[in-house]
């Protein structure tokens, strides 16, 4: 009786073998050109199998069942992924909560009844609670919208706007809003991922569209770049030109020659020690002079936020410097 389960199991076994030798010869039949013996690729682009020696289309028509988007990267893949909307840093609850639309209609498009509306406005009010239901999500929420509402003010892109919530939650967590305002470490939060991605704005910008006061938002930037360790490296004055060449419609050269003016002050060490925001006006009021362009130390003092005293100490301080680099060579 033993040896007869054996002869059996041992039956199925070279079956088994046999099924899956056929299988992968099958396979190896497929994946071979039928005229030559050559490789088949896939043409995913015309939608054909074809021999990668002789050319032969084995097969055409091929349906592509991916997407009809294309993405270059992961974060692209991410952002057109239909799957809800992309996770967000900028919404308290990063955008995974759903919303009750505001339009008192149903989903053919039919306008509800009174009965009905006020229904909807109590789960709306219901839904809007739940989103929010301790203090430190509430206060979360606020200083979000108001990193928001600075940035739109101060133009600034999306990538910044992520940075400083992601800032913020890093002082959140870390308990150092104690004793501080939600607005001060939120405009501190901005200020630093400003400068962190490469697109600064001055104290002076961001303290006018913040509901504090400059020093208190000063004190605070200090302590959370310490407090997280933060890597802020000097601003650039170069970061600041173009902006300013921008709002006073200067021309291309004009912006070309302030770049010049610093680039030349940066290998000199003129910079060193001296405001960036005050260099980079100096800059762009120098090069439209040496461009015979009409602008005036006022227009830019206004643009730039700086003094015309400073305009007129650092032009003439970028001018020698021009000059001896010029010896030099």
């Amino acid at each position: 009786m033993t040896s007869t389960k054996i002869q059996r199991y041992d039956e199925s076994t070279v079956a088994t073998h046999d099924r899956e030798r056929e299988s992968e010869d099958e396979q190896e039949q497929e994946n071979v050109c039928p005229e030559c013996g050559g490789n088949l690729i896939t043409d995913e682009g015309h939608g054909e199998i074809v021999c990668a020696e002789c050319g032969l289309v084995v097969d055409e028509d091929n349906v592509d069942r991916g997407p009809e988007w294309r993405a270059f990267d992961a974060t692209e893949k991410d952002e057109k992924s239909r799957v809800g909307a992309p996770t967000t840093k900028m919404m308290h609850d990063k955008g995974l909560s759903t919303n009750i639309g505001w339009q008192n209609k149903d989903a053919y498009g039919n306008t509800l009844g009174s009965r009905q509306r006020e229904k909807m406005q109590r789960l709306r009010t219901w839904n809007e609670r739940f989103r929010t239901r301790d203090s430190k999500e509430r206060n979360l929420k606020q200083a979000l919208g108001e990193i928001d509402r600075m940035a739109s003010a101060l133009g600034l892109p999306k990538n910044v706007r992520e940075t400083a919530s992601v800032i913020y939650r890093r002082a959140l967590d870390e308990d150092l809003l104690p004793g501080r305002s939600i607005e001060g470490v939120a405009t501190a939060s901005l200020y630093a991922a400003a400068r962190q991605s490469g697109v600064p704005r001055s104290l002076d910008e961001v303290a006018s569209v913040s509901r504090i006061e400059g020093m208190e938002f000063k004190r605070t930037y200090r302590y959370i770049v310490r407090e997280l360790g933060l890597e802020i490296q000097p601003a650039d004055p170069q970061s600041y030109v173009t902006r300013f060449a921008s709002d006073l419609d200067v021309s291309d050269e004009s912006e070309r020659r302030a770049h010049d003016l610093l680039e030349t002050a940066k290998k000199q060490g003129v910079h060193s020690g001296k405001s960036p925001v005050g260099l980079a006006a100096a800059a762009v009021y120098a090069g439209s002079l040496l461009t015979n362009e009409k602008v005036t130390q006022s227009e830019v003092s206004e643009v730039a936020s700086v003094s015309e005293v400073t305009i007129r100490n650092r032009y003439q301080e970028l001018l020698e410097s021009e000059e001896d680099g010029r010896a030099v060579a």
